[in-house]
C-alpha cells in the first residue's frame, strides 16, 4: 500500500478516505440542485464532516447532459464554496471536479488540494495548473470521450487494458508537466464511457489497477450501472452503491467519491477492519 498524499495533505498507508460530492448545481442528477446555493451547500458539506468525510468534492457543472455552462459560471459556483469550506473545516482535504484549466487556476488558491478531472484529460493544461498550484491529480478514464456527452455501443475488446494504457498515458504526462508522482490518482471511471457490464468487470479487476502502484479512487455512487443490475431508480441504489465500494475497498481503492458519507464511512471502516488495517472501536464481548 502506498500513502496518498493531496496536495501538501498527507495520508499513510492505512487509510481509506471518504470523499463527499458536494454539487453546487441546479440539474444535480442525484440531489436536484440541494447545495446550488451557498449556505445550504455549506449545510450540506457540514453534515458530510461530521458523518465522516475526509474529502469534500466540489463541483460546479453537471456530469451528464444539460445545458452548457461556460467557465465563468463555473468559477462563480464554486470558488466563494470553496474558500468557505476552506475557512470553516481546515482539517479537511478539498477537491476541485473540473476538466477546465481556467476554473482550476481559479479556484486552487482558496484553498483546494486536489483537481479531479473527470473528463480524462480533456483540456491538457488542466495538469499544468495542478502542478503550479502543487496540487493532487485525478487521471480518469473516458475513453477519449468528450465532457457531458454520451457514448453508444462501447466495446473495449481489452476493458483492463485499455483502462491502465489510457491511465499510464495521462499520469506520465500530468508528470512530465511538472505534477507530483505521488500526487497522481487514479479513477477507472464507472459508468464513462462504459456499459454496465464495463463497470462491474471494472469493480471486481480493480486490484488489476491498484497494481499500477497509484492511489485508486473510485466513484460508483448511486451511477447507472447499480441502477441497471438492480432495476432501482436513483433514489435507491444505496445498498448497491456500499456493496461496490466494498468489493473496491477490500481490492485496494483508498478514495471512495460519494453521496451517501455516513453509510460509507462505515462501509469503508469494517473493510478496513477486516483487512487488519484499523482497530475495532471496541471490544468488550466474552470479556467478564
Amino acid at each position: 500500500m502506498l500513502d496518498v498524499y493531496l496536495g501538501a495533505r498527507a495520508y499513510d498507508e492505512s487509510a481509506r478516505l471518504v470523499m463527499g460530492i458536494v454539487n453546487a448545481t441546479p440539474d444535480s442528477f442525484y440531489d436536484r440542485g440541494r447545495a446550488y446555493a451557498l449556505t445550504p451547500a455549506l449545510e450540506q458539506v457540514a453534515e458530510m464532516v461530521a458523518d465522516g468525510a475526509d474529502v469534500i468534492d466540489v463541483g460546479g457543472v453537471k456530469a451528464g447532459l444539460g445545458p452548457d455552462v461556460p467557465p465563468a459560471q463555473e468559477i462563480a459556483r464554486i470558488e466563494a464554496l470553496v474558500g468557505c469550506v476552506r475557512e470553516r473545516h481546515p482539517d479537511v482535504a478539498i477537491s476541485v471536479d473540473t476538466w477546465r484549466a481556467e476554473v482550476a487556476r481559479a479556484v486552487l488558491p482558496a484553498g483546494a488540494d486536489l483537481v479531479n478531472d473527470a473528463w480524462g484529460g480533456h483540456d491538457p493544461r488542466l495538469a499544468e495548473v495542478a502542478a503550479e498550484f502543487g496540487a493532487s491529480l485525478v487521471c480518469t478514464h473516458t475513453g477519449g470521450l468528450a465532457p457531458r456527452t454520451y457514448a453508444r455501443r462501447v466495446r473495449y475488446p481489452d476493458l483492463i487494458g485499455d483502462v491502465t494504457r489510457f491511465l499510464d498515458a495521462l499520469a506520465e504526462r500530468a508528470i512530465a508537466v511538472g505534477v507530483a508522482p505521488d500526487r497522481i490518482v487514479l479513477d477507472p471511471g464507472h459508468d464513462f464511457n462504459k456499459n454496465t457490464w464495463h463497470s462491474l468487470e471494472l469493480t471486481r479487476r480493480l486490484d488489476e489497477l491498484v497494481r499500477l502502484g497509484r492511489p485508486v479512487l473510485v466513484a460508483p455512487s448511486n451511477k447507472d450501472f447499480v441502477g441497471e443490475t438492480l432495476g432501482l431508480p436513483v433514489d435507491e441504489r444505496l445498498e448497491g452503491t456500499m456493496a461496490t465500494i466494498a468489493v473496491c475497498a477490500w481490492l485496494g481503492a483508498r478514495i471512495f467519491r460519494v453521496h451517501e458519507v455516513r453509510q460509507a464511512r462505515r462501509t469503508v471502516d469494517m473493510v478496513t477492519s477486516i483487512i487488519g488495517d484499523r482497530p475495532p472501536a471496541r471490544v468488550v464481548r466474552t470479556l467478564p
